[in-house]
């Protein structure tokens, strides 16, 4: 590998970008789509980056790009980078005006952040929120996109990422009180097995977190199903098509309506939810009202 240029001397900004959207996307081919060149130009431009730093940045494994210890290091910082301009300019887009576009799991936006929006907004008052539903949720660290990111079980530590616990959560079975008397659920977990289970692909191990943590025996469905989206799998339970396993805020209106029943109660997700931010925003005056009104809530919550 060529030598490396002076460390004081910035590398070209249009290998950072190639250089960004790699680590993002994992993928050459997904990372031209979205700078819209030809995959031979991405790879030129991480060549140009590792002469640059005389580093390699990425190992070659059966044809794939992976990130080396070093590689992945840069990565989150050149993501924190590029967030950094990206809001900044945004802001001087809009005469100075802040937003703050935050993700969130698509069912827990629609029946637990939404109700709220107003209050949020009122909340925040000059400040603008951008909510970004998520059926499939990332992790902030591939959302450069994202200045922050609420997950639920899904969340695990990750490095310069700050997670902020604001609500805890239970989950549990639910089905239409038809379903629930034909199954027979009142007799106890065993039932279960004549059911056909619901879940989505969003949070994949609901059900067998629930059968572990409240120390349950698992049981073998009629049939299973499974959705792309939380939201369909509720809504599928909702008109009777099956059990989905599902947390309790995003359903506990459905239950207080009677258009569905927990027949085994809901038990505690030890992770909660959590709002995630980069750790060089923690001190950020939009973030820190962000997490003070959702950590206010969410005791209202409880």
């Amino acid at each position: 590998m060529p030598e490396p240029v002076s460390s004081r001397r910035l590398p070209p900004l249009n290998a950072l970008r190639a250089f960004d959207a790699v680590a993002r996307r994992g993928s050459i081919l997904q990372a031209a789509d979205e700078l819209g060149v030809v995959r031979g130009a991405v790879r030129q431009q991480i060549t140009l980056l590792e002469a640059h730093f005389g580093v390699t940045l990425f190992d070659r494994e059966n044809g794939r790009l992976v990130l080396t210890a070093k590689g992945r290091a840069f990565a989150d910082s050149v993501g924190v980078a590029f967030g950094i301009l990206r809001r900044a300019s945004a802001e001087l887009a809009i005469g100075g005006r802040r937003s703050i576009r935050l993700g969130v799991p698509s069912a827990f936006a629609v029946w637990w952040l939404m109700p709220r929006v107003a209050a949020l907004q009122a909340a925040l008052q000059d400040i603008d929120i951008d909510i970004v539903p998520m059926a499939m949720v990332e992790p902030l660290a591939k959302r450069a996109d994202l200045e922050a990111v609420i997950m639920g079980g899904e969340y695990r530590p990750m490095r310069d990422i700050t997670a902020i616990r604001f609500m805890e959560d239970e989950f549990g079975p639910v089905a239409t009180p038809e379903i629930a008397d034909r199954l027979g659920l009142a007799a106890g977990v065993c039932a279960l097995a004549g059911a056909f289970a619901l879940a989505s692909r969003s949070a994949p191990t609901l059900w067998e977190d629930w059968f572990a943590e409240g120390g349950h025996a698992p049981v073998r469905f009629a049939g299973n199903r499974e959705f792309e989206d939380l939201l369909l799998a509720i809504g599928a339970a909702r008109s009777g098509l099956g059990v989905a396993i599902a947390p309790r805020t995003a359903i506990g209106e459905d239950i207080d309506r009677g258009l569905l029943v927990a027949p085994f109660g809901f038990i505690r997700r030890p992770a909660g939810y959590s709002l995630s931010i980069r750790s060089s925003d923690v001190k950020d005056p939009a973030l820190v009202r962000l997490a003070d009104w959702l950590s206010a809530a969410g005791v209202e919550q409880t």
